[in-house]
């Protein structure tokens, strides 16, 4: 497994620590777009900014692999970001219960026999497809709402 960490200008090329900084970066200019409290022209500042504060990188100057690195923006995809992390996090808590409900699940990924994953995922997740809201989804699947602990835990478990 891959669990070298190390902060970089691109968010594709991310290792699973430092993802989310990329992510939660790119919200929070979303963010101020939105709301009116950045213009489009301090972008680039910004970026810079927080890229520093948030991974040590220094992007000054540096378009390519600072604010114009995704296609998303002009794409006019806003708010897509978090569903990365959100999707991590999901996966966390799924991975969780089906730890628990598969004592062998780690064994049987890394020898690639998934069937009993894909009967969990098709009973639990995709046979409801759009019959309930996310919130109802992970609650029946899992028992609780999405909690952040577990991805925490798949997080501490893997680079601590």
């Amino acid at each position: 497994l891959y669990t070298r960490v190390k902060a970089d200008y691109i968010r594709v090329d991310a290792d699973e620590l430092t993802y989310p900084m990329h992510v939660i970066l790119r919200f929070e200019i979303e963010e101020a777009l939105i709301n009116g409290q950045l213009s489009v022209d301090d972008i680039p500042q910004v970026w810079d900014a927080k890229m520093m504060e948030y991974l040590g990188v220094d992007t000054r100057g540096n378009f390519k692999n600072g604010c114009m690195q995704d296609i998303h923006w002009t794409d006019g995809a806003f708010g897509y970001f978090p569903t990365y992390t959100l999707g991590a996090m999901y996966a966390a808590q799924y991975a969780h219960f089906l730890k628990r409900q598969f004592p062998d699940f780690g064994h049987k990924i890394e020898s690639g026999q998934f069937d009993d994953v894909f009967a969990w995922l098709r009973e639990n997740i995709w046979s409801k497809g759009s019959l309930l809201t996310t919130d109802e989804l992970v609650r029946q699947a899992t028992g609780e709402s999405l909690n952040p602990e577990y991805y925490l835990e798949h997080l501490r478990s893997r680079y601590l």
